[in-house]
């Protein structure tokens, strides 16, 4: 049995401070900076892909499957990466930090749950800090349901990537007093629940 064709779409995505995001609500927490793999990192519900270009338009395609791709398209690509993201809300989207989201399609329409991405990139050599008003990078990302694993590297060949991983990454902020009560009550509910789902 086949799988069916996926999901899929491209739009240009606008890009602030080095990054485009997938989030899953409009409520976006302080999350640091980890420049480990050189292309993306992620926590809980938010996901922050880092762009060569530190403002403008960048090109994004986005795939959305019930399984895995078979093989790896390693050849047309600068930069390969699959990396776990978990959802809440099960809303994960392509969004922008100062702008209106994009107009691409619902990357997690199985609900709720653990999702990997396999994100690719390419052109993020071509004006590294610069500006770019015309698109001069390329992303896809592909996403399909799959528990939490290690980051799996398929590709790293830009010089862009190599001087993120070179960093140390920046750790987030402590939450406030306030985050951190909301938290306490969130996990608390979640307990009640349990206790009270047979």
């Amino acid at each position: 049995m086949t799988e069916p064709a996926p999901t899929a779409a491209s739009s240009p995505v606008h890009v602030d401070y080095h990054t485009f995001e997938l989030t899953d609500s409009d409520k976006r927490t302080p999350m640091g900076f980890d420049t480990s793999n050189g292309l993306v990192f992620s926590q809980p519900g938010q996901a922050v892909i880092c762009t060569g270009i530190s403002t403008g338009l960048v090109n994004v395609s986005v795939q959305v499957r019930r399984h895995p791709p078979a093989q790896v398209d390693a050849d047309a690509w600068d930069e390969i990466i699959d990396h776990s993201v978990e959802t809440a809300t099960g809303a994960l989207r392509v969004t922008s930090v100062m702008t209106d989201a994009p107009d691409l399609p619902l990357l997690t329409p199985q609900g709720p749950g653990t999702y990997r991405v396999r994100v690719h990139a390419r052109g993020r050599d071509s004006t590294p800090d610069g500006v770019a008003d015309d698109p001069v990078e390329d992303y896809l990302l592909i996403v399909w349901p799959a528990e939490s694993q290690p980051d799996e590297i398929h590709k790293q060949t830009d010089r862009y990537g190599a001087e993120l991983r070179a960093q140390p990454s920046r750790p987030a902020p402590p939450p406030s007093p306030g985050d951190a009560e909301d938290d306490l009550r969130r996990r608390t509910r979640e307990r009640l629940h349990r206790r009270r789902t047979p």
